[in-house]
């Protein structure tokens, strides 16, 4: 069983890149995919990052929260254990890792992060989807239409290039949460795919979509 309840952040490990500190890859529309590294060199870890603005109309707190759903096979969580979010921060491999819940957004660049060990993702991997939920939305009445310049990217960390970015653009007024994308492996090469699903139903509807066991 996965819970879903809040703890206490660690402040200390959050990691933020500056967006502007590496030359923009490709831009992605909703559907599309990329091979992320078309050169054909190998790719060691990679840094998985979101991004947002809030406005809130009444002032009110908002918090988003970043999170990863390891897949198998049938495209369905490996374990409630590899369902990566702000209560646990690593899958059992260690191969995706949170570095910290961001509870205001505030600040330039990524808000939150996740760093992908891509040599300890199994070969049996089917993906490793990204999905963005807005905390207490239901008792604060906010959904994705009050967000802003909503994005995800991928930079290569060993060279620091952005290989791609995905930029949401469509009226999400009434979804709690979002599928922003996915990262798999296809023929050997790793790819990434601009998702961009809408949830009414928060971090639960995703996480039951893809099989995990929130209790």
């Amino acid at each position: 069983m996965r819970s879903v309840t809040r703890e206490s952040p660690d402040r200390d490990s959050r990691h933020l890149l500056d967006s502007g500190a590496a030359q923009h890859g490709c831009h992605l529309t909703k559907g599309q995919n990329v091979v992320l590294h078309q050169d054909g060199t190998p790719l060691a870890d990679v840094t998985v990052g979101l991004g947002w603005d809030a406005r809130p109309a009444d002032g009110a707190d908002f918090d988003l929260d970043a999170s990863a759903i390891i897949c198998g096979p049938d495209m369905k969580a490996v374990s409630d254990a590899h369902f990566v979010f702000y209560n646990n921060l690593a899958s059992p491999d260690g191969a995706v890792r949170h570095t910290g819940d961001n509870l205001t957004g505030e600040g330039e660049g990524d808000d939150e992060q996740l760093l992908i060990d891509l040599d300890r993702l199994g070969e049996g991997t089917g993906q490793v989807v990204f999905a963005v939920s807005i905390h207490a939305a239901g008792t604060r009445g906010q959904n994705f239409g009050q967000v802003d310049d909503a994005f995800i990217r991928v930079v290569d960390n060993l060279t620091g290039r952005e290989m791609c970015r995905y930029e949401l653009s469509h009226d999400a007024a009434g979804e709690t949460a979002m599928v922003f994308g996915a990262l798999y492996r296809r023929a050997g090469e790793w790819k990434f795919r601009a998702i961009g699903q809408g949830y009414t139903s928060g971090l639960s509807g995703i996480a039951t979509d893809y099989g995990v066991n929130v209790g």
